[in-house]
Parts: C-alpha cells; structure tokens; sequence
C-alpha cells in the first residue's frame, strides 16, 4: 500500500529529492559557481517529470487515505505549472546573471515551490491543501526579496510575506471551522456530511474564510493590495513566475475545493466566486489605466484576467471548469511572451520599465513590435486570436449556467481593459519620437516571445487540442 501511494506521487517526490540534493551540492559544491547548472537541471528534470504527468493521462488514483488525488484534473494543472515554471527559469536566466542575481538559491527555491504547487492541485484534504500551499508560498516570500541590495524588492518581499500570512491565516481559521462542523479533513468526508445534514453555517463560513485566503493567492479583489508592488519591486524573471504557475496552481485549488468538497451545494459558494470576479475584471481593468510603469501594468492586467478566470468557476459546471483551465492555459502562454519581451526592455544597459520608452518602437525592432502587438491583442480578447477564444469559453460557461449579468459584466471589463493594452500598441507605432531602446541580442527571450505571438495565431485552429484535454480534466473534478 505504502508502495502504490509513493508511485501515485512518485512526481512530487523526485522533484523535492532534488531539490533537497541540489541545496547540499550548492551548499558544499562551490555555492554561486554552480548556480547555473543547477538551474539548467531543475528545467530539464521538471519538463521530464511533465512527460511523466503527461503519460498517466486520464488515470485516477488516490493516495494517504484519500488525501493526495491524482486524476486527470491535477495532470493538466501540473503540465501547466511545470512546464511554465521550466521556461521561466531558462527564460530569466541571462537576466539574473547579468545583474549578479543568479544565486544557487534560485532554482532551488523555484523547485520547492513547484512542489507545493503539485501538492496543492492533488489535494484531497484540509491538511494535505495547507502543507502544499504554505511550502508554495515560504519559496516565494524568498524571491520575491532575491535582490537583497533594492529597498523597493525588499518593501515588496516583506508586503507579500505579511499579507500572506495573513491569507493563511484566514485559510486556516476556515479550514478549522470546516473540520469543526464536518468533523473531518478529508474533501469526501465534507461533501458526504453535506449531503447528509445540509450546508450549516458554520460550513458556510468556514468556506467563505478559505474562499478569501485562496482569493489572496490569485490576487482577486479585495485581496490584491499585494500584486502590483511585488510586481514591481522583484526581479523580473521573478515576477514573470509569479504571473504564471501560481496563479494557476491557487486557481486549480480554488476549483477542486469548491467541487470535491462543496460540490452538492454550488448556490452556495458560486455568488461569493461571482462577486470576486466581478470586482476584479472591473478594478484590474479600470487601475491598470494609469499605469506607467509596465510590471504594473502587468499587475494590474493580472488582477482582472484572475476575474474572467473566477467567472468560469462562478458557472459551477463542468463547462465552467473545462473554460477556467483553457482560460489560464492561454493566459500562462501570453504572459511568458510579454515577459520575455519585458526582459529585453534596456537603454544603456539598464533595465527599463516604463510604457514610454516604447514610442516608436517598431522602427527599430519590427518583429517584436508585431509580436508584441499580437499579444497585446490577445490579452485584449480582441478576435480570431486565441485570447479572444479564452474569454468566450469561459463567458459562455456563465451564460449556460442562468448567469448572464456576469457575462455581460465581462464584456464590459474586456472593453474598458482593452484600452491600456492599445496604449501600447499605439506607442510602438504612433508614438513620438524618443531616445531608442538598445538593440539587445537575446535568442532565448526573443524566441520565446516570437513563440509566444505565433501560438496565439496558428491557435486559432483548434487551440492545439487543449479544449478537449481540458473537457476531459473538468470532467474527472466535476462528477
């Protein structure tokens, strides 16, 4: 039996054995010397340990006593997250050399919080959520604060550390209430005394704690205080991980909360996912328009794509669910395409992060101005790009479910956000004339950001299979 159970989260495990490994030969092998390597082998063991998740497909297992799940719902999040942490990692590894940031700590870190991630998404219990989500975020409080001589990274780091703290607080009050009223940890175990007893109040409020503790961690609103500062005050390789594979490990973990273990009531918690999507297409999108600085802006564009993402899962459906994962699969690839180009935003040397930089932009870079304009678009939901698709599954999911007003209140929110998105756009090829940004040679960043931009194109076919991958994945949570 111990055997099964160490095989169902056989990924998990090696990826924490080497990280653990890769800590003592960093430690004792040199430190900083062998930061690169470690760095090249932690993308490599994770994007063959997403081979792995990827071979097991629609298989179902249960290990721990129902407290780790594996089915095909926790596979999709985990090729996601895996493969978009890979990729960030190599992405910013240039980045981080070059300003001496490349510690043998990194990578490490990165892997550890991928960990939790694993854990978080596979979770079939109060407990196993917890442990995952806590290892997840003590990584990150960490890079958040990597460059330790930058008072406005160490201010960012520390904001996110004392508001997470206190999310995990709220997490664990309501998970505390749960197990109080349910009498178990176990997500089967609720959902049977649910259906057996009725959804007291004390289950209501111990959902809605957990509800606001997750919603930090996808920085829905009210609880986005955090988002725009860490963005912009971390390393940007680390704020380009950040927009990525936690949003949607925290996303995936919000959707297998709800279903596994208040499924038989979604009246119940579909208004509160309803509420914090509606507040946070319309603040992500109306703050964003003032922003200069573009990691905030990114934050910003975050706060309100979490919104459209929290719409599918306001559906309460399997439809709803199938649009959430195709939705973050879309938005996890455009994110890395204007990251990598973020990266390669220099003059003189120097990083630069101001939206004003970019007039005139195409002159001198066309191609990744025009890469650069078709992510915008997409980000936009402008169509036929693939952008455009995300928005509608997940729309659509609402209008299905009697939901409409929250469909509508989404094409509003895509309408007022389009506006900083061609800010942009106009900038690069309208603008007036400035100082140019230096011609910086990065074939990795500009690969991926070209990638990037012609995936939000040929997608336009069939969206490379991911609708039916992801139809498959809601249907093993949403029984």
């Amino acid at each position: 039996m111990i055997g099964a159970d160490l095989y169902t989260a056989l990924p998990e495990i090696v990826l924490a054995l080497f990280a653990m490994a890769a800590l003592m030969v960093g430690v004792y092998g040199g430190k900083d010397k062998l930061a690169e390597p470690i760095l090249w082998a932690t993308a490599a063991l994770m994007v063959l340990l997403a081979l792995v998740v990827g071979s097991r497909g629609l298989e179902e297992q249960t290990a721990f006593n129902g407290m780790y799940l594996a089915d095909a719902f926790a596979h999709f999040s985990k090729l996601v997250i895996l493969i978009s942490a890979a990729v960030v990692l190599v992405m910013g590894q240039g980045y981080m050399a070059a300003r001496g940031l490349l510690k043998f700590e990194y990578p490490i870190l990165i892997a550890l919080s991928v960990v939790g991630m694993m854990l978080m998404v596979s979770s079939g219990d109060l407990i196993a959520l917890y442990m995952g989500l806590e290892l997840q975020s003590l990584a990150l409080y960490v890079v958040a604060t990597m460059n330790r001589d930058s008072a406005r990274s160490t201010e960012a780091g520390l904001k996110y550390f004392i508001l997470g703290a206190l999310a995990s607080g709220l997490l664990l009050y309501g998970a505390s209430l749960t197990y109080g009223y349910a009498g178990t940890t176990l997500f089967a175990g609720i959902v049977s005394t649910i259906s057996e007893e009725g959804m007291s109040v004390g289950l209501m409020m111990g959902l809605a704690f957990m509800l606001a503790g997750l919603a930090f961690k996808v920085s829905a609103v009210p609880f986005h205080m955090w988002t725009p500062d860490v963005y912009e005050g971390a390393p940007t390789p680390v704020t380009a991980f950040f927009a990525t594979a936690p949003k949607v490990a925290a996303m995936a973990l919000i959707a297998r909360v709800v279903h596994e273990a208040f499924g038989t009531v979604p009246g119940d918690w579909s208004q509160i996912i309803a509420l914090l999507a509606v507040a946070s297409m319309f603040l992500g999108g109306i703050a964003a328009i003032g922003q200069r600085n573009i990691k905030r802006l990114m934050a910003y564009s975050s706060i309100t794509h979490m919104g459209f993402a929290l719409v599918g899962l306001a559906a309460g459906t399997a439809q709803g669910v199938q649009g959430m994962l195709v939705y973050m699969a879309i938005y996890v690839t455009m994110n890395i395409g204007v990251f990598a180009f973020i990266l390669m935003m220099e003059r003189d040397g120097k990083a630069v992060v101001d939206i004003d930089s970019l007039h005139q932009y195409s002159k001198a870079e066309p191609l990744r101005a025009l890469a650069l304009l078709i992510l915008m678009f997409s980000l936009a939901g402008v169509p036929p790009l693939v952008g455009f698709f995300g928005k509608f599954y997940v729309l659509w999911a609402a209008v299905e479910a009697g939901m409409a007003w929250l469909a509508v209140a989404g094409v509003i929110a895509s309408v007022i956000s389009a506006f900083y998105y061609l800010r942009i756009v106009y900038y690069m090829y309208f603008g007036a004339d400035t100082d140019p940004l230096d011609q910086v040679r990065a074939p990795v960043q500009s690969t991926l950001l070209v990638a990037s931009a012609a995936i939000m194109v040929l997608g336009v076919v069939n969206l490379f299979g991911i609708e039916g991958i992801a139809g498959l994945a809601a249907s093993a949570l949403v029984k």
